[in-house]
Protein backbone atom coordinates (compact mmCIF):
# COMPACT_ATOMS: atom_id res chain seq x y z
CA UNK A 1 0.00 0.00 0.00
CA UNK A 2 1.59 3.71 -1.06
CA UNK A 3 1.62 5.80 1.59
CA UNK A 4 0.24 9.25 0.19
CA UNK A 5 1.92 12.57 0.49
CA UNK A 6 1.30 15.09 3.38
CA UNK A 7 0.12 18.05 1.55
CA UNK A 8 1.07 21.53 2.38
CA UNK A 9 -0.99 23.70 4.97
CA UNK A 10 -1.18 26.88 6.46
CA UNK A 11 0.56 26.77 9.85
CA UNK A 12 -2.56 28.11 11.32
CA UNK A 13 -4.54 24.94 10.41
CA UNK A 14 -4.36 21.20 11.08
CA UNK A 15 -5.58 19.21 8.24
CA UNK A 16 -7.67 16.51 9.83
CA UNK A 17 -9.03 14.87 6.71
CA UNK A 18 -9.81 11.54 5.66
CA UNK A 19 -8.32 10.36 2.38
CA UNK A 20 -7.60 11.94 -0.89
CA UNK A 21 -10.12 13.26 -2.84
CA UNK A 22 -13.05 13.98 0.16
CA UNK A 23 -13.44 16.91 1.60
CA UNK A 24 -10.80 18.51 3.73
CA UNK A 25 -11.81 19.55 7.14
CA UNK A 26 -9.85 22.09 9.04
CA UNK A 27 -9.45 22.41 12.87
CA UNK A 28 -8.71 26.46 13.61
CA UNK A 29 -5.67 26.62 15.80
CA UNK A 30 -5.29 30.33 17.99
CA UNK A 31 -2.67 32.34 17.26
CA UNK A 32 0.26 32.36 19.62
CA UNK A 33 3.56 30.92 19.85
CA UNK A 34 3.13 27.36 21.23
CA UNK A 35 -0.31 26.63 19.13
CA UNK A 36 1.67 27.68 16.14
CA UNK A 37 4.76 25.57 16.12
CA UNK A 38 2.64 22.44 17.26
CA UNK A 39 0.38 23.13 14.69
CA UNK A 40 3.18 23.20 12.05
CA UNK A 41 4.24 19.83 13.12
CA UNK A 42 1.06 18.24 12.98
CA UNK A 43 0.87 19.73 9.38
CA UNK A 44 3.42 16.93 8.67
CA UNK A 45 1.68 14.00 9.96
CA UNK A 46 0.57 12.01 6.98
CA UNK A 47 -2.79 12.24 5.48
CA UNK A 48 -3.18 8.40 5.19
CA UNK A 49 -2.93 7.75 8.87
CA UNK A 50 -5.05 10.34 10.58
CA UNK A 51 -8.02 7.78 10.28
CA UNK A 52 -5.70 4.95 12.23
CA UNK A 53 -5.98 4.18 15.81
CA UNK A 54 -2.72 5.33 17.23
CA UNK A 55 -1.49 8.71 18.66
CA UNK A 56 1.54 11.54 18.02
CA UNK A 57 1.70 13.71 20.69
CA UNK A 58 2.84 12.44 24.15
CA UNK A 59 3.60 15.57 25.37
CA UNK A 60 1.67 18.88 24.69
CA UNK A 61 2.19 22.70 23.33
CA UNK A 62 4.66 23.35 25.43
CA UNK A 63 7.06 20.32 24.73
CA UNK A 64 6.82 20.94 21.37
CA UNK A 65 7.23 24.63 21.01
CA UNK A 66 10.97 25.38 22.65
CA UNK A 67 13.93 24.31 22.28
CA UNK A 68 14.77 20.78 24.10
CA UNK A 69 18.08 18.54 25.01
CA UNK A 70 15.66 15.90 24.89
CA UNK A 71 13.21 13.93 22.30
CA UNK A 72 11.49 10.68 23.66
CA UNK A 73 10.45 8.29 21.00
CA UNK A 74 8.74 4.86 21.74
CA UNK A 75 8.16 2.53 19.06
CA UNK A 76 4.16 2.95 18.69
CA UNK A 77 1.45 3.24 20.48
CA UNK A 78 0.52 0.49 22.41
CA UNK A 79 -3.13 -1.19 23.24
CA UNK A 80 -5.39 -2.68 20.95
CA UNK A 81 -6.37 -1.21 17.73
CA UNK A 82 -10.08 -3.33 17.43
CA UNK A 83 -10.94 -2.01 20.95
CA UNK A 84 -10.11 1.55 20.36
CA UNK A 85 -10.81 1.98 17.00
CA UNK A 86 -12.32 5.57 17.16
CA UNK A 87 -9.21 6.98 19.02
CA UNK A 88 -7.72 7.77 16.02
CA UNK A 89 -4.58 9.68 15.16
CA UNK A 90 -6.81 12.46 13.95
CA UNK A 91 -9.44 12.92 17.18
CA UNK A 92 -5.77 12.89 19.64
CA UNK A 93 -4.01 14.98 17.66
CA UNK A 94 -7.20 17.92 17.88
CA UNK A 95 -7.47 16.86 21.64
CA UNK A 96 -3.81 17.96 22.29
CA UNK A 97 -3.87 21.14 20.08
CA UNK A 98 -7.50 22.38 21.23
CA UNK A 99 -8.26 21.02 24.41
CA UNK A 100 -5.01 19.68 26.75
CA UNK A 101 -3.61 22.62 28.66
CA UNK A 102 -0.14 23.84 27.09
CA UNK A 103 2.12 22.08 30.26
CA UNK A 104 0.40 18.50 29.40
CA UNK A 105 2.02 14.77 29.28
CA UNK A 106 0.56 11.74 28.56
CA UNK A 107 2.68 9.65 30.63
CA UNK A 108 2.03 12.05 33.39
CA UNK A 109 -1.37 13.51 32.95
CA UNK A 110 -3.57 10.06 30.67
CA UNK A 111 -5.54 7.67 33.32
CA UNK A 112 -4.77 4.52 30.57
CA UNK A 113 -6.46 1.92 33.03
CA UNK A 114 -9.62 2.31 34.63
CA UNK A 115 -8.13 0.83 37.82
CA UNK A 116 -5.30 3.08 38.02
CA UNK A 117 -4.98 6.83 38.60
CA UNK A 118 -2.95 8.78 35.69
CA UNK A 119 0.57 7.98 35.54
CA UNK A 120 0.10 5.09 37.34
CA UNK A 121 -0.47 2.22 34.76
CA UNK A 122 2.06 0.44 32.44
CA UNK A 123 5.10 2.42 31.79
CA UNK A 124 3.71 5.34 32.84
CA UNK A 125 6.18 5.43 36.06
CA UNK A 126 8.59 4.30 34.50
CA UNK A 127 9.12 7.21 32.05
CA UNK A 128 8.40 9.96 35.32
CA UNK A 129 10.96 8.15 37.45
CA UNK A 130 13.75 8.19 34.75
CA UNK A 131 12.77 12.48 34.43
CA UNK A 132 12.53 12.94 37.93
CA UNK A 133 16.30 11.21 37.63
CA UNK A 134 16.91 13.81 35.70
CA UNK A 135 15.24 16.67 36.49
CA UNK A 136 13.33 17.26 33.70
CA UNK A 137 9.24 18.37 33.73
CA UNK A 138 7.73 15.82 31.58
CA UNK A 139 5.38 18.64 30.35
CA UNK A 140 8.31 20.40 28.52
CA UNK A 141 9.85 17.27 27.02
CA UNK A 142 8.55 16.56 23.37
CA UNK A 143 7.57 12.69 23.25
CA UNK A 144 6.22 10.58 20.25
CA UNK A 145 6.89 7.13 18.95
CA UNK A 146 8.77 6.46 15.60
CA UNK A 147 5.48 5.11 14.14
CA UNK A 148 1.96 6.69 15.17
CA UNK A 149 -0.03 3.70 14.27
CA UNK A 150 -1.27 1.47 17.42
CA UNK A 151 -0.80 -2.24 17.78
CA UNK A 152 -0.94 -4.49 21.01
CA UNK A 153 2.35 -5.15 20.49
CA UNK A 154 5.00 -4.31 17.85
CA UNK A 155 5.15 -7.30 16.49
CA UNK A 156 1.86 -7.27 15.19
CA UNK A 157 2.78 -4.60 12.51
CA UNK A 158 6.01 -6.01 12.27
CA UNK A 159 5.53 -5.99 7.85
CA UNK A 160 4.34 -2.53 7.91
CA UNK A 161 6.38 -0.85 10.60
CA UNK A 162 9.22 0.12 8.28
CA UNK A 163 6.48 1.81 6.07
CA UNK A 164 4.65 3.80 9.12
CA UNK A 165 7.98 4.33 10.31
CA UNK A 166 9.62 6.30 6.93
CA UNK A 167 6.54 8.04 6.25
CA UNK A 168 6.45 9.45 10.14
CA UNK A 169 10.04 10.10 9.99
CA UNK A 170 9.61 13.70 8.13
CA UNK A 171 7.74 14.74 11.22
CA UNK A 172 10.60 13.60 13.64
CA UNK A 173 13.07 14.98 11.74
CA UNK A 174 11.00 18.73 11.94
CA UNK A 175 10.83 17.97 15.42
CA UNK A 176 15.04 17.38 16.31
CA UNK A 177 15.90 20.52 13.92
CA UNK A 178 13.58 23.04 15.28
CA UNK A 179 13.38 22.35 18.89
CA UNK A 180 17.43 22.06 18.81
CA UNK A 181 17.15 18.27 20.27
CA UNK A 182 20.54 17.15 21.26
CA UNK A 183 19.89 14.25 22.24
CA UNK A 184 17.15 11.22 21.20
CA UNK A 185 15.92 8.70 24.17
CA UNK A 186 14.52 5.57 22.30
CA UNK A 187 12.17 3.63 24.29
CA UNK A 188 13.28 -0.46 23.22
CA UNK A 189 15.16 -1.14 20.48
CA UNK A 190 12.49 -1.10 18.32
CA UNK A 191 12.76 2.51 18.12
CA UNK A 192 16.64 2.39 18.82
CA UNK A 193 17.26 0.05 15.66
CA UNK A 194 15.19 2.37 13.26
CA UNK A 195 16.60 5.81 14.69
CA UNK A 196 20.22 4.00 14.52
CA UNK A 197 19.41 3.39 10.69
CA UNK A 198 18.26 6.90 10.29
CA UNK A 199 21.81 8.43 10.78
CA UNK A 200 23.81 6.02 9.41
CA UNK A 201 24.91 4.31 12.89
CA UNK A 202 24.06 0.61 12.42
CA UNK A 203 27.34 -0.86 12.59
CA UNK A 204 29.04 1.70 14.82
CA UNK A 205 29.88 0.89 18.04
CA UNK A 206 28.42 2.56 21.26
CA UNK A 207 30.06 5.26 22.66
CA UNK A 208 29.19 4.54 26.49
CA UNK A 209 26.97 1.65 27.86
CA UNK A 210 25.14 0.17 31.08
CA UNK A 211 25.10 -3.27 31.46
CA UNK A 212 22.15 -4.43 33.61
CA UNK A 213 23.88 -5.44 37.06
CA UNK A 214 21.48 -8.82 37.11
CA UNK A 215 21.70 -12.62 35.49
CA UNK A 216 20.78 -11.53 32.51
CA UNK A 217 23.44 -8.63 31.76
CA UNK A 218 21.06 -6.60 29.21
CA UNK A 219 22.70 -3.70 27.81
CA UNK A 220 21.71 0.00 27.01
CA UNK A 221 23.83 2.36 24.58
CA UNK A 222 24.61 5.70 23.88
CA UNK A 223 25.64 6.91 20.42
CA UNK A 224 26.87 9.98 18.97
CA UNK A 225 25.72 10.79 14.73
CA UNK A 226 28.15 12.38 12.73
CA UNK A 227 25.73 16.20 12.96
CA UNK A 228 26.25 15.53 16.43
CA UNK A 229 22.64 14.89 17.55
CA UNK A 230 23.27 11.56 20.56
CA UNK A 231 21.00 8.88 20.43
CA UNK A 232 20.43 6.75 23.72
CA UNK A 233 19.15 3.30 23.53
CA UNK A 234 17.25 1.97 26.62
CA UNK A 235 15.86 -1.61 26.85
CA UNK A 236 11.80 -0.87 26.86
CA UNK A 237 10.42 0.37 30.78
CA UNK A 238 8.12 -2.57 30.27
CA UNK A 239 10.52 -5.34 30.62
CA UNK A 240 12.47 -3.65 32.77
CA UNK A 241 12.38 -2.13 36.12
CA UNK A 242 14.52 1.27 36.24
CA UNK A 243 13.62 2.44 39.68
CA UNK A 244 16.03 -0.54 40.50
CA UNK A 245 19.64 0.94 40.78
CA UNK A 246 20.87 -2.69 39.07
CA UNK A 247 18.44 -1.79 35.62
CA UNK A 248 18.33 1.79 36.20
CA UNK A 249 19.68 3.76 32.94
CA UNK A 250 19.28 7.14 33.58
CA UNK A 251 23.02 7.86 34.71
CA UNK A 252 23.39 6.86 31.09
CA UNK A 253 21.47 9.28 29.44
CA UNK A 254 22.62 11.61 32.24
CA UNK A 255 26.25 11.39 30.81
CA UNK A 256 24.66 12.06 27.46
CA UNK A 257 22.68 14.98 28.05
CA UNK A 258 25.73 16.57 30.14
CA UNK A 259 28.49 15.80 27.11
Amino acid sequence: MAIASTPSLSPDHLLVSGHAGSCLLYYGVQRGKSRQMIAEFAALIPESILDKSGAVFYSGRAAFSAPSRLYILGSNPGGSPEEMPDATVKKHTQMVLGERRENWSAYRDEKWHDEYKKGEYGIQPQVLYLLGELKLDPGLIPASNVVFVRSSQTKDIEHDFRKYAECCWRFHEAVIERLHVRAILCLGWDAGNWVLDKYGLQNTKPCNTFVEKNKRHWTNSSYISPSGIGIVIVNHPSRVDWKNPNTDPSPLVRNMLNS
